[in-house]
């Protein structure tokens, strides 16, 4: 028997060009995420060193060179998860009920497949698209009891930018329920819809979560549907009947105040970019970490 060396030859062609390919896809990496950690680091040094227990929770006032009598972004972070909220509760029914038909109902026929090509193109198009769209539809028009620009109005435009994630995720969780459980609680005399409430929702709630989590954080860094939407207010939230009114958001705060001449009003756009990247960063961390437990499970 002729016994081969097995030994590792560094000095070989095919292990030299090995060695560079791997150094030349760590330099591609690297590149690759730079960007995130250069604007990470930067928001943090603009952001971080002028926040202050003051500028979390007071309002924005008139334009000024002080920074001490400049206000604060508390309206607009009060303003961003009224907005997303107003977001979710109209995208999440819709999504995971389109979820649910796509994958449970649907059988894949002309439909289902009209649905997902839609979702698809949804998920693509252009966030003014959807704020435009509602200030055609809504703001022109004041359908919603008389009122033009309002939370409302930026939650409706939000909900279109989060409806196709949240029904990709339903969809696609869904089919990973094994079938078996279904045909045994069908076998069981249970109906259709307690088999989907009871046993294939509960099954795929941790990946639905991601999906709406995702879409959170998508709609929560958008700017140009609020502009044509919400607008923007200076003032905190008093009532409920403030909804109906123009809102203030981080992300429209920023896009104002960092076009301002005065410091005092680029500095409250800096510290509402570090808001928003951290509150952003924390939802892509919680969806890991729900993909993670959907993964594993």
């Amino acid at each position: 028997m002729i016994q081969k060396d097995l030994t590792y030859k560094k000095n070989l062609p095919r292990n030299i060009i090995g060695k560079l390919l791997t150094f030349a896809s760590f330099c591609f990496s690297t590149i690759a995420i730079a960007p995130l950690i250069l604007v990470l680091v930067y928001v943090v040094i603009k952001g971080g060193s002028v926040l202050s227990v003051d500028i979390l929770f007071s309002e924005p006032q008139p334009p000024g060179d002080d920074l001490g009598s400049a206000g604060g972004i508390g309206n607009a972070i009060v303003g961003t998860f009224i907005i997303t909220g107003i977001a979710t509760l109209i995208s999440l029914p819709i999504g995971v009920g389109g979820g649910i038909y796509l994958a449970e109902y649907s059988k894949g026929g002309y439909f289902a497949r009209f649905i997902r090509f839609g979702t698809n193109v949804l998920s693509g198009v252009p966030s003014i698209i959807a704020g435009v769209f509602i200030y055609a539809v809504i703001v022109v028009t004041k359908v919603i009891y008389g009122s033009m620009f309002s939370g409302i109005a930026g939650g409706i435009s939000l909900s279109i930018l989060m409806i196709p994630t949240v029904i990709k995720t339903t969809d696609e969780g869904l089919k990973l329920v094994p079938d078996e459980l279904r045909k045994a609680s069908l076998g069981l005399g249970a109906s259709m819809f307690t088999t989907i409430t009871d046993i294939t929702l509960p099954s795929a709630v941790k990946s639905i979560s991601t999906g709406v989590v995702l879409g959170l954080a998508r709609a929560a860094g958008e700017t140009a549907p609020l502009i044509f939407t919400a607008l923007f207010s200076y003032y905190h939230i008093t009532s409920f009947s403030d909804i109906f009114y123009e809102m203030s958001s981080l992300s429209v705060l920023i896009y104002n105040f960092a076009l301002e001449p005065y410091k005092a009003q680029n500095e409250l756009a800096w510290a509402a970019s570090f808001i928003l990247v951290t509150v952003l960063l924390l939802m892509n961390i919680l969806s890991r970490y729900l993909g993670s437990i959907t993964t594993n499970k």
